[in-house]
């Protein structure tokens, strides 16, 4: 999760992006990035909006339907995404966005 976060912090921002129709908040939290095919991939979150979400993650994620798993320290929160794109970055990692399907349920 350091290498996450290093590179994550690294990654300079896109002003071209900013011009988006929903807001977008930072958010760097562990999450897991479970593939149709039950793949697990260790991710951390980039930014969340109501609508979607990016990642950045080590190995590519396949655009189609995942579940992504977030923590905190009382509750984990299952949401079913669309990754929509999947592009690499610096040291064999890669960025993904996505947006969410619904909420699969979160467990106390």
């Amino acid at each position: 999760m350091r290498d996450l976060q290093s590179i994550l912090e690294s990654i300079e921002k896109d002003h071209a992006e900013e011009c988006r129709e929903v807001e977008r908040l930072e958010l760097s939290v562990p999450a897991e990035v479970r593939t149709s095919r039950g793949n697990i991939v260790s991710a951390m979150t980039r930014e969340v909006s109501r609508t979607g979400l990016g990642l950045l993650h080590r190995g590519p994620v396949t655009p189609g339907e995942v579940v992504v798993t977030m923590a905190s320290e009382t509750r984990q929160f299952d949401y079913d995404v669309m990754i929509e794109w999947c592009h690499p970055v610096e040291s064999g990692m890669f960025m993904s966005g996505g947006r969410f399907l619904r909420r699969v349920g979160n467990d106390d």
